[in-house]
């Protein structure tokens, strides 16, 4: 199935807001091997306030968000978060979301130490199962 730009914008602003429901039963299955990685910056790494974050996934496809093609997803990126989000639901607006299947990020962060970890969303911002993720980072933004 095909959709328009603007059906996936629409998806992408609507599914923080849990116009998608999930069963926690039904997960979408990764397929093995599967690993997203941050490319850059490096873990330990000193940033200025603005930098780029890029994306990097292994295994699988980048697809906008709402696209139903198998071995398929798209990032969302966890900035200081201490835990991962719940299993079989879709990812909150306490996720950064990048439905339209974009592999980077100009971010801004205040001073000090930060942590940085990507997951990906299956069409639907659930987590695939076994997750597909990035190991956590630390950075720091001076």
């Amino acid at each position: 199935m095909k959709l328009s730009k603007l059906t996936l914008l629409c998806i992408a602003l609507m599914a923080p807001l849990g116009a998608f429901q999930a069963s926690a039963d039904s997960p979408t299955a990764s397929p093995e091997g599967a690993r997203a990685y941050i490319i850059s910056p490096a873990g330990g790494e000193t940033v200025p306030q603005t930098f780029t974050v890029r994306f990097g996934l292994s295994g699988m496809g980048v697809a906008p968000a709402g696209t139903d093609k198998a071995g398929t997803g798209h990032h969302h990126l966890l900035i200081d978060r201490a835990e991962l989000p719940p299993a079989g639901m879709p990812m909150d607006g306490t996720v950064k979301h990048f439905g339209g299947g974009q592999t980077e990020v100009e971010l801004t962060l205040e001073p000090g130490e930060h942590s940085l970890q990507l997951m990906l969303g299956d069409m639907k911002h659930v987590p695939f199962e076994p997750p597909v993720m990035s190991e956590k980072i630390t950075i720091q933004v001076e």
